[in-house]
């Protein structure tokens, strides 16, 4: 286990994008029935005094509650992240973010844009009005990190916990501590400034930017379906006839696919359709392929897999 307790030069972008992180309440005890994405990004790091003797510099980027993001927005904050990576005077890049489906903003992120430097998202579970708001301290956090030397890949900060990109996942819906790893763990915590790391930064190779060069309303159309007691594979025909090119399919336990459901993934596999399977438990993996002839994703959760089905067809020529 490192302690790392110093700091990077470089500024630090922060791009908003709304979320419940920007989010208003008419009374400081409502942390239900609040507005989200109200303030912007300014207001956020204007609240948080430490930051004003850090070198940060703020682009709203977006204002939406996270449950409606889109494939256009998506490209859009790729390309912005980009942009600023590319500069030579940047350390990291932090984006605010709503919890809803950071997931799977982070997975994509993390499969387009090389790990040179961090790429922070951050968020919060209380709105910005609430007598126990966690966003600033997120926020906070989330600007240590991206300062932190070495650090770098996209990571996802909340709740004092560091987590890679590719592996975080939203647990509970409504705790401050709303997101885990499943069995991966976090990447490090971080509490009063200081950041102790368990493992390594994350690394690989990332596809590019390239490989969203084409326009968002080209993107290959793909659907996530739930196995369950009771299934039937009649709404797969009606995907195959909306035009979808790929189906994640969510089964029980090791990825098991009700019988009924599986033979009609089966035909729609037979009729080009790219088929895959992973496991709908919130950890774990899919083991062996017995049992089963629809190929898995055996670590990924049905967001993560979706956006990994829609960049292997976007890759595909054609």
């Amino acid at each position: 286990m490192a302690t790392l307790d110093r700091s990077v030069d470089g500024t630090v972008v922060l791009l908003g994008t709304g979320g419940t992180i920007a989010g208003t309440a008419a009374s400081a005890t409502d942390n239900v029935g609040y507005s989200a994405a109200q303030l912007g990004v300014r207001a956020l790091v204007a609240a948080i005094p430490p930051l004003a003797d850090l070198p940060v510099e703020c682009e709203q980027v977006a204002q939406i509650d996270s449950k409606d993001m889109s494939h256009e927005l998506w490209l859009l904050l790729a390309q912005r992240v980009a942009f600023h990576l590319a500069r030579a005077d940047v350390a990291g890049v932090v984006i605010t973010h709503g919890t809803d489906t950071l997931e799977e903003t982070a997975y994509l992120l993390h499969r387009v844009l090389p790990p040179a430097k961090p790429v922070v998202l951050t968020a919060a579970m209380r709105p910005a009005t609430s007598l126990f708001a966690d966003g600033p301290q997120n926020l906070l956090d989330a600007v240590t990190v991206a300062r932190a030397p070495h650090a770098r890949g996209v990571l996802a900060v909340l709740a004092g916990r560091v987590h890679a990109g590719s592996e975080v996942r939203k647990f509970h819906s409504y705790r401050l501590d709303a997101f885990d790893a499943a069995d991966a763990g976090p990447i490090a915590v971080i509490g009063e400034g200081q950041l102790r790391r368990f493992r390594d930064w994350p690394t690989g190779q990332a596809l590019g930017l390239d490989s969203l060069a084409r326009a968002p309303a080209g993107w290959p159309k793909v659907a996530m379906l739930t196995s369950h007691a009771g299934a039937d594979g009649a709404v797969v025909q009606a995907l195959v006839d909306s035009g979808v090119r790929g189906i994640v399919v969510a089964g029980t336990g090791n990825g098991t696919v009700h019988a009924l459901l599986e033979t009609a993934l089966q035909r729609a596999a037979g009729a080009g359709v790219s088929v895959m399977r992973v496991s709908r438990c919130a950890a774990g993996a899919v083991v062996g392929t017995a049992g089963s002839a629809l190929p898995a994703l055996p670590a990924l959760a049905a967001p993560q897999a979706r956006i990994e089905l829609m960049l292997r067809l976007m890759a595909q020529p054609g």
